[in-house]
Parts: C-alpha cells; structure tokens; sequence
C-alpha cells in the first residue's frame, strides 16, 4: 500500500473518530459540539498542507525515481520550499548532472573507441562473454580474408577456416605469429577487458610480412653476395693453377698421361658446376625492379602455354586455358611475370609426373586473378607452410631457386598470390594482380 493511501485512511480515522465523539454533546453542550467541530475542519486544513508538504514531495521523488529507471537523465525536480524536501532534491539534481555527464562521456568515448577501431591499420576482433565474434574492422576482414557479415555471431570453430582455428587456440595474454598462405604472416595477441561485470576478449592482428620479408631479404643477400664474391675469386685461381697443371703431361709416363688429363678436367669442370650453382643464388639477388609496361594478360598467358607445351605434350598433360572473351590489359614486367608463369607451369609438369591435366583460368573478383590449377600429388600439410622460405626445396637436388624466384617477382610487383592443395586435392597457384 502506498504511503499517500495509509495518510489518508490515518487522517480520515481520525476524523471520523472525533465526529463520533462530539455527537453526545450536541445536545447536552452544544459549545463543545462546535469546538470539536472547529477542530474537525482544523484537522482537516491541517492534513491537507501536511499531505502537499511531505506526501507531494514524495510523488516528486517516486517520478525522480521512474526518469531514472527508464535512463532519462534530462529531467531535474524542482525545489519545494522545505528545507529537508530541498536538501534531497538538490542531492537527486546533483547525482541527476553526475549521471549525465557520465553518460555523455561513455558515449563519446564508446564513439571515440569505434572510430578508432574502424581506422586502426591493426587488424581487431572482439568477442562477447560466449567467444562469438561480435565486431571486427576492415584491416581484420583484409587480413582474415573474411566478409564481416560471414562471421559476426559465429565462434571461431564454426568458421571454415586454417587462420580461425589458430586464434581459437589463443590464450589470455597470449602472442603467436601465424602464417598465412603464400608468403603473408600475421602476429596475433589475445587480451580482455570487463563490460557490465563479465570478461569479453579481443584479439589484436598485425601483419608481420613486409618486416620479415626485408629481415630475410637482406640477410640471404649479403650472405649469398660474400659466398658468391668468395667462390668466383677462389674458382679462378683454382681453374688457373689446374689448367697450368696440363703443362706437366709431358714430364708423365705415357700411360698416365690420360688418368691425369682426365682428373684435371673433372677437377675443372666440378669447379664450374659449383660456379654455375653460385650464380643461380646470385641470379635472385639481383633481380632488378620491375619495368611495368602496358600486357595484354590473356596473350602473355597464351604465349607461355605455347613455349610450354612441348614439355606437357612428351608427358601426355593438357593443358586448359578459360581466358574468357574480355581483354585485360595490366602493367606489369612481362619477361618477369612471363618468367613466373614458366616457372610455375613447369612446377605443375614435375607435381604431375605424366598423363595429367594443367588448368589456367583468369577470375575477374574485386581485382583480375590468374589461377593455375593441376592435378598432381599435391602439397603436404608439413611442408605448407615453408613452401616461400627462401631457398627451402622438397626435391633431392634442389635449390629451392625456382619459388624464391617467384616470390621476389611479385613482392616487387606488388601481387599477392597463394598455392595450396585443396580438399579435392587439386593444387592452386594463385595470383591477385
């Protein structure tokens, strides 16, 4: 029962108790009958000033109370001319301006914090309490390679993806660099913050690719330019003082004379082998920077399945090519991408081995895209993830030049590109221009 009701049944209790009360002498002692009724009227008077000086201050209260709950923090009471009622309505203004203000800077700041996140070149995730995915910005959807609107509300281990299911293993605190297909490689940090009382994540991703890339770059080149500079010196004079070496046949007996001959040839020839094997190393670091000029992609492509197909013929391989009906004209260096295309197709032939199939296709997406598909033994989840490190080769004899010369191509260029196996166990190259 409100109190404003419990007041009024009081003051009306009383009321009708005096009444009661002065009936007796209405006829016995009329003064007092009319003195009871003066106090009756008085009473009356009374409670009614009572009522608006303590019972409407606490209506006023009460709707303070409901502007509250329904987070109005725009409207302020009013004093009443009390001076106890005034000192809680001053209290309840104040509190009233504190929560506005706190409001207001929550908003800027949640606002300030938006922006943020959306202009942020680092890539952002945040999780709500469940570890779904309730927002991410742009640099997370270009890193992830993931539409917004295809994860938010998803966990982590409902979405189709190697790079997910690594930030799904990440800890609280946690930092771990992860690579991507192709050459890309993404340092990923997991931390919280408190929301209303509960413990919500984020993940912060930062692409590490150019860093690394420089780091190694320059590594390998100054080791490759000492070991190169080193062997070429060391070869001349050893091929120098081998080949003045021939002049002593004639001080050998006869029938020496050719094993002689011959060990000083071999000797030679090892020496050039080991100078040609140098200056396929020194041929990557000094692939000069692109001269892009004006291709028509569907004739370079043509041209290089023409040079190739004399090698995929003698092996039974076709060789497909979808170039559509659409001309596309791009700048890039045609002998270095057409040197990439070679190196690619013949990598294919080698994966296939004999009687297999090579298909080129040219995907028009938000940028042109050459994929080049085959059917070959494909690519193993151990050696996926090294296949762009610098000289790093599954062949017994390799040198690992024909990827790293690949990869130094188009990161001058500026194209990305990939090569994985997919579920079917078809091998993709592909390449964004």
């Amino acid at each position: 029962m409100k109190i404003s009701t419990k007041y009024i049944i009081f003051v009306f209790l009383i009321i009708a108790a005096l009444l009661v009360l002065s009936i007796p002498f209405l006829n016995t002692n009329p003064y007092v009958f009319l003195a009871v009724e003066f106090l009756v009227v008085l009473s009356i008077i009374f409670s009614i000033l009572l009522y608006r000086s303590l019972i409407k201050p606490v209506k006023l209260i009460s709707s303070g109370i409901e502007t509250i709950k329904d987070q109005d923090f725009s409207i302020k009471l009013n004093k009443v001319d009390q001076k106890d009622m005034d000192q809680l309505i001053d209290v309840y203004n104040r509190m009233i301006d504190q929560l506005r203000h706190e409001r207001i800077l929550h908003q800027e700041q949640n606002l300030f914090l938006d922006k943020l996140i959306k202009a942020s070149p680092s890539g952002i995730i945040i999780l709500d309490f469940d570890s779904n995915i309730t927002e991410l910005n742009y640099a997370a959807e270009k890193l992830l390679g993931q539409k917004r609107e295809n994860v938010i509300g998803k966990r982590f281990s409902n979405i189709e993806s190697g790079i997910f299911n690594e930030l799904a293993n990440l800890k609280d605190g946690e930092s771990k660099t992860i690579k991507l297909s192709g050459i890309n490689v993404i340092k990923a940090h997991k931390a919280h913050f408190m929301d209303r009382g509960s413990k919500h994540h984020f993940i912060i991703i930062e692409e590490l690719t150019e860093e690394i890339l420089r780091a190694e770059k320059k590594s390998y080149d100054k080791i490759i330019r000492m070991m190169s500079h080193e062997i070429n010196n060391s070869i001349g004079a050893i091929n120098s003082i081998l080949n003045s070496f021939l002049t002593y046949k004639k001080q050998l007996n006869e029938s020496d004379v050719e094993d002689f001959v011959h060990a000083i040839n071999v000797a030679v020839e090892r020496n050039s082998k080991l100078n040609k094997f140098m200056q396929n190393f020194a041929d990557v670091v000094r692939i000069p920077q692109p001269a892009k000029t004006d291709c028509d992609l569907i004739k370079l492509v043509e041209d290089v399945i023409a040079l190739m197909n004399p090698i995929c013929s003698d092996r039974s391989i076709d060789v497909l090519f979808k170039n559509g009906e659409r001309k596309r004209s791009l700048k890039l260096d045609v002998q270095q991408i057409e040197q990439v295309l070679v190196n690619i197709i013949k990598n294919s032939v080698e994966s296939i081995g004999e009687n297999g199939k090579i298909e080129i296709e040219i995907v028009d997406n938000e940028r042109t895209e050459l994929v080049i598909k085959d059917n070959g033994k494909g690519i193993d989840e151990g050696i996926q993830q090294q296949l762009f490190t610098p000289f790093f080769s599954t062949k017994n004899s390799g040198q690992g030049i024909g990827l790293t010369l690949i990869r130094e191509i188009l990161v001058n260029h500026g194209f990305k590109f990939s090569l994985n196996t997919n579920h079917e166990g078809i091998t993709e190259f592909t390449i964004v221009f």
